[in-house]
């Protein structure tokens, strides 16, 4: 498993990613991914870790046994009929 490599910044910004962090990172050709800067480190992130962490996030604010699916629904439903 690699865990430090040296690369350089190309023409416009590029960097190469090695496949196997890709691999690691489940980052495929052509899929979008997330940048941020972290303590002055850049990291880079699968936009499916991304979409994770934000469920889990969220899920702390919403009760066991709840559906926000539901919810919204219901809500919008009520919404209507008050139009």
């Amino acid at each position: 498993m690699m865990t430090n490599i040296r690369t350089k910044v190309t023409q416009g910004g590029r960097i190469v990613i090695p496949a196997e962090f890709r691999k690691q990172l489940g980052i495929e050709i052509g899929q979008d991914v997330n940048l941020s800067v972290e303590d002055g480190s850049l990291k880079v992130s699968s936009q499916r870790e991304g979409i994770l962490k934000a469920q889990k996030l969220f899920r702390k604010f919403v009760p066991n046994g709840i559906s926000v699916v539901e919810e919204l629904i219901a809500e919008r439903r009520r919404e209507a009929e008050n139009e």
